[in-house]
């Protein structure tokens, strides 16, 4: 080759031959020369940017994308995008021949040891970060926000690697279900927005049942979801009525949460979803009739949440400027397409709806609201008017947005690619994802040892229940309806004699004392293994009593007895994990605070700082204290419960030698 890449320093004999192909990968979609191509890298290129070889790759490659992604449509069509795309991802992922080398022997030791899967057509798969790189380029087969996470989905049968059928078949049924959104009917007697795109349909003759239930009558219908509102239009003899709106971007108090429905208002089917607004005098209620499951309902709820979370996100994040809302927009109707072409392609096995939906998942994940402050910085800095962003795909791609201003990109374009081939720094906003990914790993784990209990009937339940609450007898709902103001005189005198009694600095070295008694308790069961020797609580179900015939009065009163029966062992299961040591990490952090705390009472003068905390208590809990907010440390702390874990129960008919509860 003219420019002797060699001969440069950078690249040396069989990889002097591997960069040409990388940069054929580039310029092949493009009227110019490899040569051309290195050499306008290398004038912006300095060694201290970073590895050459990858960095060409994302040079040239971003240049060719901006080419493709104004006339995307038909090359995903013709199979073009999908092989170009995918060669993208294979090099950027080995852009050395010492990376070539070392994947090839690292496979070939994996087939010999038989814990890699047979390549399909012998043709090496993609990883995740080559998937989410391509994520950050263009934001069609992921979004950098949580590809990572819809990587897992396509991949979890192939030792986590991507292989090109797979990922053609995923272009090809992208673009296959927006075009098929693109043909759906507008609801009748409604006009769309200019810049509203139906996301989802069902109800028509083609699709599966929705019934609407108003008191006693039930009504079936078409149900359409767009980017901003829900809308139901009750089927009439020949024709459907005039649709009924939902509006799901409007800043009022609204809802929208799973329900159960049956005759006379018994909760048998579980497969409705109910939405209520301020606007509205009552609630509405969607069912989704499926032999099955629940999965049709579950699927409509995670996408009307993902719409609401969307405009919620926009109104939080004070996003006004009409390009950056619409690159928004279209970055959620992207997540919602890949979900429908996900779906498509695992029918029997459909993926979870919130590894593709960027709100819906975030929005549950812990600390998932740093990285939606962060994604709202990054999508500040973005331009939307390049042609490789969401909001220019979907131009691309015909979907309508005639409001949003008609940026000139012909000029900026090239100005905004750099040597990284990045045109926004992601770098704060991916390693905002990587400690939620872990945070989220540690909670999974916690949640998973709550699943057991939740599989309790009611009567084991209620057990459980007592047998924990044996220590405490009537303590604590005395205290709660003191501390709640549930018996006012007795509050007031409460508060009074605690503040006498702090003031008079009677008991603050014995509150000490008392929370150096519990970290030493706590020291000792650690020490001592307790937590591992009483690695579950006993219950015993043996009884001199004839069992008694419980009468329901109605099925939801039962089940949100059993809800909150199950709540207080959840709670005080967690309470014991720590105590005794189950759970290292949260007793290590409830001792270093405790310990802390101790030394503050011993040291400093507490008296008014107690007097504060007692009337801050009292003050949280009544009428006044409720109209005070804390909605992101309540935030933090739920967080953090969640993530500790429960000691397991087994209920026993007699209670072993060897074991006994204390």
């Amino acid at each position: 080759m003219s420019l002797g890449l060699a001969n440069r320093g950078r690249v040396e004999g069989e990889e002097d031959f591997h960069i040409w192909r990388i940069c054929t990968l580039g310029t092949r979609k493009l009227d110019t020369s490899v040569d051309a191509m290195v050499e306008e890298f290398e004038e912006l290129w300095k060694p201290g940017m970073g590895e050459y070889s990858r960095k060409l790759v994302e040079f040239c490659c971003l240049k060719a994308l901006i080419s493709m992604c104004c006339n995307i449509e038909e090359l995903i069509n013709n199979g073009s995008f999908s092989r170009f795309t995918f060669d993208m991802m294979r090099a950027w992922e080995r852009p050395s021949y010492e990376d070539e080398e070392s994947y090839t022997e690292s496979m070939a030791k994996e087939k010999e040891e038989k814990r890699a899967p047979v390549e399909v057509d012998d043709e090496p798969g993609v990883g995740e970060d080559a998937f989410v790189w391509l994520g950050t380029q263009v934001p069609l087969v992921c979004d950098v926000v949580n590809g990572r996470f819809t990587f897992e989905t396509p991949t979890a049968s192939t030792g986590n690697r991507l292989y090109f059928p797979a990922y053609d078949k995923y272009l090809k049924e992208i673009d296959k279900c927006m075009k098929n959104l693109q043909k759906q009917a507008k609801p009748k007697g409604v006009e769309l927005a200019d810049d509203e795109f139906i996301l989802h349909v069902e109800g028509t003759a083609s699709t599966q049942r929705v019934i609407r239930h108003i008191r006693g009558t039930s009504w079936p219908g078409r149900l359409t979801l767009t980017n901003y509102a829900l809308y139901f239009e009750a089927a009439g003899v020949l024709s459907y009525e005039d649709a009924i709106k939902l509006d799901l971007s409007k800043n009022i108090e609204q809802s929208v949460k799973p329900a159960a429905t049956g005759p006379w208002g018994a909760p048998l089917f579980d497969k409705a979803i109910v939405y209520e607004s301020a606007e509205l005098q009552e609630p509405v209620v969607l069912e989704f009739p499926d032999v099955a499951s629940s999965m049709r309902r579950d699927h409509w709820l995670a996408l009307i949440k993902e719409v609401m979370l969307l405009h919620q996100f926009l109104l939080k994040c004070n996003v006004k400027a009409p390009t950056q809302a619409w690159e928004m927009h279209a970055r959620t109707i992207f997540g919602i397409i890949r979900l429908h072409a996900a779906r498509e392609m695992m029918r029997i096995c459909p993926p979870d709806p919130k590894n593709f939906l960027i709100f819906a998942l975030y929005n549950e994940l812990p600390k998932g609201d740093y990285v939606l402050v962060e994604f709202s910085e990054s999508l500040k800095k973005a331009d939307s008017g390049q042609p490789c962003s969401a909001s220019s795909i979907l131009r691309c791609m015909n979907v309508s947005q005639p409001i949003v201003l008609k940026t000139e990109v012909e000029g900026g374009i090239e100005e905004g690619i750099s040597v990284s081939g990045q045109v926004e720094n992601l770098s704060s906003l991916e390693s905002a994802i990587e400690q939620v990914r872990e945070e989220a790993k540690e909670t999974e784990v916690a949640k998973a040892t709550v699943e057991g209990l939740k599989e309790e009937g009611i009567s084991d339940s209620i057990l459980v229940l007592m047998e924990l609450l044996k220590p405490l007898k009537t303590v604590v709902p005395w205290f709660q309806e003191i501390l709640t103001w549930q018996r006012p005189a007795t509050t007031v005198v409460v508060i009074a004699m605690s503040v006498v009694v702090i003031y008079k600095e009677w008991v603050g070295k014995a509150l000490a004392v008392f929370l150096l008694w519990a970290v030493a308790k706590m020291i000792w069961a650690r020490k001592e293994g307790i937590g591992n020797k009483r690695n579950k609580v006993v219950v015993c179900t043996a009884s001199d009593q004839s069992a008694m015939e419980t009468i329901i009065s109605a099925q939801h009163g039962l089940k949100t007895a059993r809800d909150m029966v199950q709540l207080a062992n959840i709670s005080i299961l967690k309470i014991w994990s720590i105590l005794l040591g189950k759970s290292p990490k949260h007793t290590t952090t409830v001792i270093l605070a405790l310990t802390g705390l101790a030394i503050v009472l011993a040291v400093v003068p507490i008296k008014y700082v107690l007097m504060a905390i007692v009337l801050c208590c009292f003050t949280m809990n009544s009428k006044l204290g409720r109209h005070m907010p804390n909605d992101k440390g309540n935030r933090r702390l739920k967080e953090w419960w969640d993530s500790i874990p429960v000691i397991p129960v087994e209920v026993v008919d007699k209670v072993p030698k060897t074991e006994r509860h204390t």
